[in-house]
């Protein structure tokens, strides 16, 4: 049984939080916040002991894991603290906001061999998973296209916007993490981006739309499209087009049932509305494959190289952004 404690009890901690109380082989231990009110109101639904501090969750030898849902300017601090204390790590993205810290961290914890796994949950989504595996496999011969469209249901608001290191970082990263799962190291990265949805973002010096082209060292050109509002829900699709096929995979909606009438034709549900709807079996796989690594000694699937790779290509977005130019990401 792998015991856990929660730094950080906002709405993906609590998410979090159930998931672990649910999997057989995990228990939530103990859960912290700053804020104690939420960190008690976790603690009472799911019967996990609060925490006075960060240090009485390193101290305690009967925590096996740490994971890590608190703010992102606290996870480079959390993540090196806690691997030097011997503990297992999941965060969730991004390691930080500056490409520097992530180097820093990397060179004080890696010596360590610590297990550290960043939450992109999209690797464990059962259809991105099977689709990777299907091109994996060979079944498109040479992956040549690889097309993702993320969207949000509605922008988030302006104070979130503030400390979220803007759109490429907050957003893109989860589909320029895709793009390296899907087509593997990325060397070029080309970027456009809008304001067309709120202004109070453009007024932060932020995009609310972007397209994105990478080119992988394979050759194969990934295409990324965003967008901070989606009238009819989240729009999450993926396709990949190779020599001798596409695969694709399509939205979630809450059934499949579908409606033909005078007015309408193959009326369906409205797709999903959120990213804990869209990746619950997601979230549930990232754990079990967490527990997994600290069960067996496994490499994770989302490293922190892989963490590292993402805001690299992130920065070279907002480069890209910034000058027009293609930057490279191989020199």
């Amino acid at each position: 049984m792998v015991k856990f404690a929660i730094l950080g009890c906002g709405r993906i901690g609590r998410m979090h939080a159930r998931n672990i109380q649910t999997h057989p082989r995990a228990e939530l231990a103990a859960v912290y916040d700053v804020a104690p009110q939420a960190a008690d109101e976790v603690a009472a639904q799911l019967g996990a002991r609060v925490l006075s501090s960060v240090d009485e969750a390193l101290g305690d030898p009967g925590i096996d894991a740490i994971f890590i849902a608190s703010s992102t300017d606290t996870h480079v601090d959390l993540i090196t603290r806690s691997a030097k204390a011997g503990k297992a790590v999941l965060c969730e993205k991004p390691i930080d906001l500056d490409i520097g810290r992530v180097e820093t961290c990397w060179r004080e914890i890696g010596p360590l061999d610590p297990l550290v796994m960043i939450g992109f949950n999209r690797r464990f989504d059962p259809s991105f998973k099977a689709l990777r595996d299907r091109v994996q496999a060979g079944e498109l011969g040479r992956l040549e296209q690889v097309v993702i469209t993320s969207r949000d249901p509605a922008p988030p608001p302006p104070a979130y916007v503030r400390g979220s290191g803007g759109l490429f970082r907050d957003m893109t990263i989860h589909d320029f993490d895709m793009a390296r799962y899907l087509a593997g190291d990325i060397v070029e990265v080309q970027a456009m981006g809008s304001n067309l949805i709120d202004p109070r973002i453009g007024e932060q010096g932020d995009i609310d739309g972007a397209m994105v082209t990478l080119r992988a060292a394979s050759g194969a050109l990934v295409h990324i499209n965003n967008s901070r509002r989606c009238a009819y829900g989240y729009d999450q699709r993926v396709e990949a087009f190779g020599e001798t096929g596409m695969l694709q995979v399509h939205n979630r909606r809450p059934t499949t049932v579908e409606a033909w009438g005078a007015t309408a034709t193959q009326a369906r549900d409205t797709v999903l509305n959120f990213f804990i709807e869209r990746y619950t079996e997601a979230y549930m796989a990232e754990i079990d494959h967490f527990v997994d690594c600290v069960e067996t000694g496994a490499k994770p699937l989302a490293s922190f190289q892989d963490g590292h790779e993402a805001l690299r290509i992130a920065d070279a977005a907002l480069e890209s952004l910034r000058t027009g130019a293609t930057v490279r990401l191989d020199r």
